[in-house]
């Protein structure tokens, strides 16, 4: 009987642990090493086959949980290279190993801490860990051991959109209304604990990717909260939608209330100390919730700050001052819950983003042109 009872309770703490366990996972690290290199055969002169190769292939729909269920150990190694024989004296090489990596990887050194490859095309490849040399007469038939390395996977979402927030500002309630994702939405913060990747779809069949991202915290910059397993998201997306509540947020009691301005420059201060570069991007402003009693009187406070962030530093606390300023293309006050409004949002974010890739093209345009130029020296004619 005592038996039966601790079998069952234990089978029911595993469920509940492998419940609790997050599903996402943006960072790995593995362990490499290539094949040994087969042994030559000395009185024949024959070489020894060389080790096999790790490789890491980007591929679209992969995951880091699907590496780790192949390769549960997180070791992954090369096929030893044939040793030379009578019957054959050049030995095979050693089987490759190719691992299938999701697409926006970065490969780091695990000693260095540096980066080595960015995998971020479909189909783009990294030696991770080369085979060794066979047994030849250069190194007296003797096989050489492969390349060992430990390297981090760590993975940066790509999408369209990166959607910016404090928690509690209704990302998630915005993301379900103008996609078909189905995140998680109650009236306390941080209900979105790890990223998810959202998709716009407009009637002509365009699709645009948007990253519900877990809510920000004051000293993210510093990894504070989510800190920067958040903030290294944002970073590939062409186009952030900064969402603030239009009473401010609070993140305990413990903390300052912050008006609806001053969450604007939080965020501003958290992106500019984590990479002054996020703030290049085209930005589009969200001010959610005005179906709520008071909203009205509350934003026609701060309109005229929103689209000139300069002129309401005036207003802005000492510790929230930024240096560089987001350049904020539109202001779009809504409620989540509002199907009229969610579609001004689906059609402002599709303008900014192609206003982008046009803009893009005419530079990219330009520079080949600029480079075609000055590859065939082309001058004007002379006047003799």
């Amino acid at each position: 009987m005592v038996f039966i009872q601790n079998f069952l309770l234990k089978s029911v703490k595993k469920s509940f642990r492998s419940h609790l366990r997050s599903r996402f996972l943006d960072t790995l690290r593995l362990t490499t090493k290539g094949g040994h290199g087969g042994n030559g055969f000395p009185k024949y002169g024959g070489a020894g086959g060389q080790g096999g190769a790790v490789f890491f292939v980007a591929k679209e729909g992969k995951s880091l949980r699907d590496i780790v269920s192949k390769h549960p150990n997180k070791r992954i190694v090369g096929g030893n290279g044939e040793e030379s024989s009578k019957v054959r004296l050049i030995g095979r090489r050693g089987t490759d190993q190719k691992v299938e990596v999701p697409v926006g990887i970065r490969v780091l050194d695990q000693e260095t801490g540096g980066v080595i490859s960015e995998l971020d095309k479909d189909g783009k490849t990294f030696l991770a860990a080369g085979g060794g040399s066979g047994g030849c007469s250069g190194n007296s038939f003797l096989g050489k051991p492969g390349q060992q390395r430990t390297l981090t996977l760590d993975l940066k979402l790509i999408a369209d959109v990166g959607l910016v927030g404090f928690p509690n500002a209704g990302k998630s309630t915005l993301v379900k209304a103008i996609s078909n994702a189905s995140p998680k939405i109650a009236s306390y913060p941080f209900t979105t604990i790890r990223p998810q990747i959202a998709t716009i779809e407009y009637e002509d069949y365009r699709q645009i990717t948007i990253a519900d991202l877990p809510g920000l915290i004051e000293g993210a910059h510093a990894n504070f909260g989510m800190g920067h397993k958040f903030l290294k998201h944002v970073e590939r997306t062409s186009l952030l939608l900064i969402i603030v509540d239009v009473f401010g947020f609070q993140l305990s009691q413990q903390h300052r209330k912050r008006n609806c301005l001053e969450t604007i420059y939080a965020l501003n201060r958290e992106l500019e100390l984590y990479d002054r570069t996020l703030l290049d991007k085209p930005c589009a402003l969200i001010i959610n919730k005005m179906d709520k009693e008071g909203a009205i009187d509350e934003i026609c406070k701060y309109e005229n700050y929103f689209h000139s962030l300069e002129d309401g530093l005036k207003l802005c606390p000492d510790d929230l001052v930024p240096q560089k300023l987001l350049s904020i293309d539109t202001v779009i006050p809504i409620s989540a819950k509002n199907m009229a409004e969610i579609k001004k949002v689906k059609h402002e974010v599709r303008t900014i983003l192609d206003i982008r890739a046009e803009q893009k093209l005419q530079e990219e345009y330009s520079d080949k042109e600029e480079q075609l130029r000055s590859k065939i020296n082309e001058r004007g004619p002379k006047v003799v």
